[in-house]
């Protein structure tokens, strides 16, 4: 297999060549910013409203955006272009750029831009029709984890302590308040509402996590965004997680305790079939 073509400041190039300074503050601070963006059919999935949470990142980090949004979809499109890949996941990384070690932002900012594109692995039928275990921790993070930063060691932690007690992922509890996962955004059902915590500076403004929302409320289905208790998520019926990579993925085991009946939800399945259906109609109309 070849090697990939990956996207570095204005040039296309294969993965081995290319190369940061090691002075980048991306890698001295982890000072930069990312984005994850699905692509289905090679058709990016909700481009506008990831490139708008990458312009809020930018904003929220004070770097400046080094394209406007026209260069940034014709980008995008031909990194999508060099993959023979269908179904894609394109990772943008920007950080403040190359500048002596100092943690005052340098006074001339050039950015680094770097994409690459892999292939999308997503939840499978299999996977979601079995579920997955998880555990409550305390949140550890900063205080603006609505930026989409690539300082991601608290995450990385938490979820390893996951995967180290036999779980796939960490709920983050901050007092008493639910959070969000580790790598992603959380849902719950009771009494036959779907519930997941408004967006703040205490999680992620997840793209998945909105296009869940808006695919619930033109369904005709009982949904509320409100804070979310320790106590209502042990007490949830169906529980489950959503990213631009999992997708859709239930929780049947929290904490070793089991979660309804051990077996994803009624309501978790049928926000399921709404994604997917969703997803068909979308390549039906890059195909037709």
């Amino acid at each position: 297999m070849s090697d990939p073509v990956v996207y570095l400041n204005g040039e296309f190039m294969p993965l081995a060549e290319a190369k940061i300074p090691v002075l980048d503050r991306g890698f001295i601070f982890g000072d930069g910013i990312y984005e994850v963006i699905p692509v289905y059919a090679k058709r990016l999935f909700r481009l506008d409203e990831h490139l708008d949470r990458l312009d809020n990142s930018l904003g929220a980090t004070r770097i400046p955006n080094p394209y406007p949004e026209s260069e940034w979809k014709k980008i995008l499109s031909q990194i999508v272009m060099e993959s023979e890949t269908e179904d894609q996941s394109i990772y943008l990384q920007i950080t403040r750029g190359v500048a002596k070690r100092d943690h005052a932002f340098p006074e001339k900012i050039v950015p680094t831009v770097f994409m690459m594109s892999n292939p999308l692995i997503v939840t499978s039928e299999e996977m979601f029709n079995q579920g997955v275990a998880a555990i409550t921790l305390d949140d550890i993070r900063w205080q603006y984890c609505n930026i989409k930063a690539i300082t991601l060691l608290p995450n990385i932690l938490l979820r390893q302590t996951a995967i180290d007690e036999g779980a796939q992922e960490a709920i983050l509890i901050r007092g008493d308040e639910v959070t969000e996962g580790s790598a992603s955004n959380i849902f719950i059902v009771i009494d036959g509402i779907i519930k997941t915590p408004p967006k703040s500076g205490r999680l992620l403004p997840g793209v998945t996590r909105d296009l869940i929302v808006e695919l619930a409320k033109n369904n005709g289905l009982k949904w509320v965004e409100a804070n979310l208790s320790r106590t209502e998520l042990e007490a949830a019926d169906e529980i489950w997680l959503t990213s631009s990579t999992k997708e859709i993925m239930p929780i049947v085991k929290l904490n070793n305790d089991v979660v309804g009946n051990g077996k994803p939800g009624s309501i978790t399945r049928q926000m399921y079939q709404i994604f997917q259906t969703y997803k068909a109609e979308l390549k039906c109309d890059v195909t037709d």
